[in-house]
Protein backbone atom coordinates (compact mmCIF):
# COMPACT_ATOMS: atom_id res chain seq x y z
CA UNK A 1 0.00 0.00 0.00
CA UNK A 2 1.70 3.26 -1.07
CA UNK A 3 1.57 6.05 1.52
CA UNK A 4 3.46 9.36 1.35
CA UNK A 5 6.29 7.79 -0.63
CA UNK A 6 6.53 4.74 1.63
CA UNK A 7 5.05 1.24 1.49
CA UNK A 8 2.64 -0.12 4.06
CA UNK A 9 2.26 -3.86 4.64
CA UNK A 10 -1.09 -5.33 5.57
CA UNK A 11 -3.08 -8.55 5.60
CA UNK A 12 -6.74 -8.93 4.63
CA UNK A 13 -8.96 -11.62 6.10
CA UNK A 14 -11.50 -12.19 3.32
CA UNK A 15 -14.80 -14.00 4.04
CA UNK A 16 -16.35 -16.36 1.53
CA UNK A 17 -19.46 -14.18 1.43
CA UNK A 18 -18.23 -10.69 2.40
CA UNK A 19 -20.49 -8.14 4.01
CA UNK A 20 -20.76 -4.52 2.91
CA UNK A 21 -19.31 -3.63 6.33
CA UNK A 22 -15.59 -4.15 6.91
CA UNK A 23 -13.10 -3.38 9.67
CA UNK A 24 -9.67 -1.76 9.66
CA UNK A 25 -7.38 -2.49 12.62
CA UNK A 26 -5.25 0.48 13.63
CA UNK A 27 -2.13 -0.80 15.37
CA UNK A 28 -0.52 1.23 18.13
CA UNK A 29 2.27 1.15 20.67
CA UNK A 30 5.02 -1.41 20.23
CA UNK A 31 2.72 -3.83 18.41
CA UNK A 32 2.61 -4.73 14.74
CA UNK A 33 -0.19 -6.22 12.66
CA UNK A 34 -0.19 -9.61 14.48
CA UNK A 35 -0.70 -8.10 17.94
CA UNK A 36 0.35 -9.44 21.33
CA UNK A 37 -0.14 -13.23 21.48
CA UNK A 38 -1.55 -12.96 17.91
CA UNK A 39 -4.61 -11.19 19.23
CA UNK A 40 -5.18 -9.20 16.02
CA UNK A 41 -4.83 -12.29 13.84
CA UNK A 42 -7.37 -14.23 15.89
CA UNK A 43 -9.87 -11.37 16.02
CA UNK A 44 -9.57 -10.78 12.26
CA UNK A 45 -10.27 -14.46 11.57
CA UNK A 46 -13.19 -14.46 13.99
CA UNK A 47 -14.81 -11.47 12.27
CA UNK A 48 -14.07 -12.80 8.79
CA UNK A 49 -15.74 -16.06 9.79
CA UNK A 50 -18.86 -14.00 10.51
CA UNK A 51 -18.68 -12.31 7.11
CA UNK A 52 -16.80 -9.09 7.88
CA UNK A 53 -13.67 -8.36 5.77
CA UNK A 54 -10.79 -7.19 7.98
CA UNK A 55 -7.56 -5.38 7.14
CA UNK A 56 -4.79 -5.23 9.74
CA UNK A 57 -1.72 -3.25 8.75
CA UNK A 58 1.54 -1.69 9.88
CA UNK A 59 1.66 2.09 9.58
CA UNK A 60 4.85 3.85 8.47
CA UNK A 61 7.93 2.85 10.44
CA UNK A 62 6.15 -0.04 12.16
CA UNK A 63 6.59 -3.76 11.58
CA UNK A 64 7.32 -4.48 7.93
CA UNK A 65 6.24 -1.08 6.59
CA UNK A 66 8.89 1.34 5.39
CA UNK A 67 9.65 4.89 6.49
CA UNK A 68 10.30 6.70 9.74
CA UNK A 69 8.22 5.82 12.78
CA UNK A 70 5.13 8.02 13.06
CA UNK A 71 3.47 9.19 16.26
CA UNK A 72 -0.03 7.85 16.85
CA UNK A 73 -1.55 11.28 16.22
CA UNK A 74 0.22 11.62 12.85
CA UNK A 75 -0.99 8.55 10.95
CA UNK A 76 -4.14 9.97 9.36
CA UNK A 77 -2.74 9.30 5.88
CA UNK A 78 -1.89 5.72 6.80
CA UNK A 79 -5.41 5.02 8.07
CA UNK A 80 -6.95 6.60 4.99
CA UNK A 81 -4.79 4.43 2.71
CA UNK A 82 -5.83 1.33 4.67
CA UNK A 83 -9.52 2.14 4.22
CA UNK A 84 -8.94 2.74 0.49
CA UNK A 85 -7.13 -0.58 0.17
CA UNK A 86 -9.80 -2.59 1.95
CA UNK A 87 -12.42 -1.21 -0.41
CA UNK A 88 -10.23 -1.83 -3.46
CA UNK A 89 -9.45 -5.41 -2.50
CA UNK A 90 -12.96 -6.15 -1.21
CA UNK A 91 -15.35 -4.36 -3.58
CA UNK A 92 -18.36 -5.32 -1.47
CA UNK A 93 -17.20 -3.06 1.37
CA UNK A 94 -19.08 0.22 1.48
CA UNK A 95 -18.55 1.19 5.11
CA UNK A 96 -15.83 0.41 7.65
CA UNK A 97 -15.31 0.27 11.39
CA UNK A 98 -12.02 1.55 12.77
CA UNK A 99 -10.72 -0.71 15.55
CA UNK A 100 -7.78 0.17 17.77
CA UNK A 101 -6.10 -0.79 21.04
CA UNK A 102 -4.33 1.74 23.29
CA UNK A 103 -2.89 4.57 21.17
CA UNK A 104 -4.24 2.75 18.12
CA UNK A 105 -7.69 3.52 19.54
CA UNK A 106 -6.63 7.14 20.07
CA UNK A 107 -5.36 7.31 16.49
CA UNK A 108 -8.64 5.95 15.14
CA UNK A 109 -10.65 8.50 17.11
CA UNK A 110 -8.39 11.36 16.03
CA UNK A 111 -8.70 10.26 12.39
CA UNK A 112 -12.48 10.43 12.63
CA UNK A 113 -12.24 14.00 13.85
CA UNK A 114 -9.55 15.13 11.41
CA UNK A 115 -10.87 13.57 8.20
CA UNK A 116 -14.64 13.24 8.80
CA UNK A 117 -14.50 10.21 6.49
CA UNK A 118 -18.08 9.32 5.57
CA UNK A 119 -17.03 5.70 5.00
CA UNK A 120 -16.34 5.26 8.75
CA UNK A 121 -19.51 3.70 10.11
CA UNK A 122 -18.31 3.11 13.67
CA UNK A 123 -15.42 3.17 16.10
CA UNK A 124 -14.27 0.29 18.29
CA UNK A 125 -11.95 1.67 20.97
CA UNK A 126 -10.07 -0.64 23.36
CA UNK A 127 -8.35 0.93 26.37
CA UNK A 128 -7.73 4.31 24.67
CA UNK A 129 -4.49 6.16 25.48
CA UNK A 130 -4.97 9.59 27.13
CA UNK A 131 -1.75 9.75 29.14
CA UNK A 132 -0.94 12.98 30.99
CA UNK A 133 0.97 13.63 34.22
CA UNK A 134 -2.21 14.76 35.97
CA UNK A 135 -4.49 11.86 35.03
CA UNK A 136 -1.70 9.34 35.62
CA UNK A 137 -1.20 10.76 39.11
CA UNK A 138 -4.93 10.63 39.86
CA UNK A 139 -5.14 7.06 38.64
CA UNK A 140 -2.17 5.90 40.71
CA UNK A 141 -3.47 7.51 43.90
CA UNK A 142 -7.03 6.25 43.48
CA UNK A 143 -6.43 2.75 42.11
CA UNK A 144 -2.91 1.80 43.21
CA UNK A 145 -2.01 3.44 46.49
CA UNK A 146 -5.53 3.42 47.96
CA UNK A 147 -6.06 -0.13 46.72
CA UNK A 148 -2.90 -1.42 48.36
CA UNK A 149 -4.18 -0.34 51.78
CA UNK A 150 -7.09 -2.77 51.39
CA UNK A 151 -4.90 -5.74 50.48
CA UNK A 152 -4.21 -8.28 53.25
CA UNK A 153 -0.96 -9.30 51.54
CA UNK A 154 0.30 -5.72 51.83
CA UNK A 155 -0.25 -5.61 55.58
CA UNK A 156 1.31 -9.04 56.03
CA UNK A 157 4.50 -7.90 54.29
CA UNK A 158 4.40 -4.61 56.19
CA UNK A 159 4.20 -6.16 59.66
CA UNK A 160 6.83 -8.77 58.75
CA UNK A 161 9.22 -6.01 57.71
CA UNK A 162 9.33 -7.27 54.11
CA UNK A 163 7.80 -4.21 52.50
CA UNK A 164 10.11 -1.66 50.85
CA UNK A 165 8.15 1.45 51.74
CA UNK A 166 10.64 4.12 50.56
CA UNK A 167 9.99 3.66 46.80
CA UNK A 168 6.24 3.74 47.44
CA UNK A 169 6.47 6.92 49.49
CA UNK A 170 8.58 8.51 46.77
CA UNK A 171 6.09 7.49 44.07
CA UNK A 172 3.15 8.77 46.10
CA UNK A 173 4.92 12.08 46.67
CA UNK A 174 5.61 12.44 42.94
CA UNK A 175 1.97 11.73 42.15
CA UNK A 176 0.81 14.33 44.66
CA UNK A 177 3.22 16.86 43.16
CA UNK A 178 1.84 16.13 39.69
CA UNK A 179 -1.65 16.95 40.92
CA UNK A 180 -0.43 20.37 42.03
CA UNK A 181 0.93 21.21 38.58
CA UNK A 182 -1.24 23.94 36.99
CA UNK A 183 -3.36 22.94 34.02
CA UNK A 184 -2.21 24.26 30.63
CA UNK A 185 -3.37 27.74 29.74
CA UNK A 186 -6.43 28.02 27.51
CA UNK A 187 -4.33 30.10 25.14
CA UNK A 188 -2.10 27.12 24.36
CA UNK A 189 -2.78 24.62 21.59
CA UNK A 190 -5.28 22.05 22.94
CA UNK A 191 -3.73 18.76 24.00
CA UNK A 192 -4.39 15.62 21.96
CA UNK A 193 -6.80 14.44 24.68
CA UNK A 194 -9.04 17.43 23.93
CA UNK A 195 -8.88 16.70 20.21
CA UNK A 196 -10.00 13.16 21.03
CA UNK A 197 -12.90 14.48 23.11
CA UNK A 198 -13.95 16.83 20.32
CA UNK A 199 -13.77 14.02 17.78
CA UNK A 200 -15.93 11.76 19.95
CA UNK A 201 -18.45 14.56 20.49
CA UNK A 202 -18.73 15.14 16.75
CA UNK A 203 -18.71 11.53 15.55
CA UNK A 204 -22.26 10.69 14.41
CA UNK A 205 -21.98 6.91 14.39
CA UNK A 206 -21.98 4.17 17.03
CA UNK A 207 -18.97 3.63 19.29
CA UNK A 208 -17.94 0.54 21.22
CA UNK A 209 -15.73 1.34 24.21
CA UNK A 210 -14.08 -1.85 25.43
CA UNK A 211 -12.22 -1.55 28.73
CA UNK A 212 -10.06 -4.01 30.65
CA UNK A 213 -11.05 -4.00 34.31
CA UNK A 214 -7.48 -4.40 35.65
CA UNK A 215 -5.71 -2.15 33.15
CA UNK A 216 -4.32 1.17 34.35
CA UNK A 217 -4.52 2.66 30.84
CA UNK A 218 -8.25 1.97 30.88
CA UNK A 219 -8.58 3.36 34.40
CA UNK A 220 -6.72 6.49 33.36
CA UNK A 221 -9.07 6.93 30.40
CA UNK A 222 -12.10 6.76 32.70
CA UNK A 223 -10.41 9.19 35.11
CA UNK A 224 -9.79 11.63 32.26
CA UNK A 225 -13.37 11.32 31.00
CA UNK A 226 -14.74 11.97 34.49
CA UNK A 227 -12.46 14.84 35.52
CA UNK A 228 -11.72 16.80 32.34
CA UNK A 229 -14.54 19.21 31.34
CA UNK A 230 -13.77 18.56 27.65
CA UNK A 231 -15.08 15.00 28.11
CA UNK A 232 -18.20 15.89 30.10
CA UNK A 233 -21.10 13.61 29.25
CA UNK A 234 -19.31 11.83 26.42
CA UNK A 235 -19.39 8.37 27.97
CA UNK A 236 -23.13 8.76 28.51
CA UNK A 237 -23.92 9.42 24.84
CA UNK A 238 -26.67 7.03 23.63
CA UNK A 239 -24.62 5.89 20.62
CA UNK A 240 -21.73 4.80 22.86
CA UNK A 241 -21.79 1.27 24.26
CA UNK A 242 -19.34 0.48 27.05
CA UNK A 243 -18.21 -3.06 27.84
CA UNK A 244 -15.90 -3.82 30.77
CA UNK A 245 -14.10 -7.17 30.61
CA UNK A 246 -13.73 -8.41 34.19
CA UNK A 247 -10.19 -9.12 35.42
CA UNK A 248 -8.69 -8.49 31.95
CA UNK A 249 -5.27 -6.90 31.46
CA UNK A 250 -4.28 -4.37 28.80
CA UNK A 251 -3.90 -6.83 25.90
CA UNK A 252 -6.53 -9.41 26.96
CA UNK A 253 -3.70 -11.91 27.28
CA UNK A 254 -5.72 -14.90 28.54
CA UNK A 255 -7.96 -16.91 26.25
CA UNK A 256 -10.99 -16.15 28.43
CA UNK A 257 -10.45 -12.40 28.20
CA UNK A 258 -9.65 -12.49 24.50
CA UNK A 259 -12.80 -14.50 23.82
CA UNK A 260 -14.90 -11.99 25.79
CA UNK A 261 -13.43 -9.10 23.82
CA UNK A 262 -13.96 -10.90 20.50
CA UNK A 263 -17.57 -11.67 21.35
CA UNK A 264 -18.25 -8.07 22.39
CA UNK A 265 -16.86 -6.77 19.08
CA UNK A 266 -18.74 -9.38 17.05
CA UNK A 267 -22.08 -8.75 18.79
CA UNK A 268 -21.66 -4.99 18.32
CA UNK A 269 -20.67 -5.35 14.64
CA UNK A 270 -23.75 -7.43 13.95
CA UNK A 271 -25.95 -4.58 15.21
CA UNK A 272 -24.52 -2.05 12.75
CA UNK A 273 -26.18 -1.27 9.43
CA UNK A 274 -24.05 -2.59 6.57
CA UNK A 275 -25.04 0.19 4.17
CA UNK A 276 -25.38 3.96 4.48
Amino acid sequence: MPCAGETLVGVISQPEQPSALGLVMVVGGAQYRAGSHRQFVLLARCLAGAGFPVLRFDHRGLGDSSGARQAFDAIHDDIGVAVDTLQQQCPSVQRVVLWGLCDGASAALLYSGERADARVAGLCLLNPWVRSDNTLARTRIKHYYAGRLLEWSFWQRFWQGQYEWRPSIKGLWQSLQALRTPAPSNTQEPAFQHHMAQALRQFPGPVLLLLSARDYTAKEFVECAQSDPAWKGLLQRPQLQRVDVAEADHTFSRALWRAAAEQAVLDWMRQLPTQA
